[in-house]
């Protein structure tokens, strides 16, 4: 599964031409929200939580959105 900002970036890196300045701009941009994206998903997960710990909170990420290879 793909979190919004994902697709984001993935939609901008196949359709905008990567030679102009402002594609790379809004990657970046994107690239630099993805960290902010990860925290408030963790911090909803957390708050769903009713007990504690909460440290599964990044595993749950890692497993549903981390997309990168290992």
């Amino acid at each position: 599964m793909k979190t919004p900002m994902q697709e984001m970036l993935e939609w901008v890196r196949a359709t905008l031409p990567m030679d102009l300045d402002t594609p790379r701009l809004i990657e970046q941009k994107i690239e630099s929200m993805l960290e902010k994206e990860k925290e408030v998903i963790m911090d909803a997960y957390n708050y769903g939580q009713q007990i504690p710990p909460f440290e599964y909170a990044e595993k749950y990420y890692d497993l549903t959105f981390n997309t990168k290879e290992k």
